[in-house]
């Protein structure tokens, strides 16, 4: 059968959506006490942090493709 996928388009861009979340993360963590959940929040946000910046990296302009 075929099916059609459900498609949205993202009104930010990927770093903008990835640093969002960051930000929401951290200010989420900021109101707990010391833990195993705050641990995971971080955690997940310097995830979110590292995901943009790899992909800043990798769609700056000219980039040279390795190889």
């Amino acid at each position: 059968m075929n099916e059609k996928r459900n498609r949205v388009r993202q009104a930010d861009s990927l770093a903008e959506r990835l640093a969002a979340d960051a930000l929401r993360l951290r200010e989420e963590a900021s109101h707990l006490e010391p833990g195993p959940e705050r641990d995971a929040l971080l955690s997940k946000a310097h995830r979110n942090k590292m995901a943009a910046d790899i992909n800043s990296c990798l769609t700056a302009p000219g980039r040279r493709v390795p190889g």
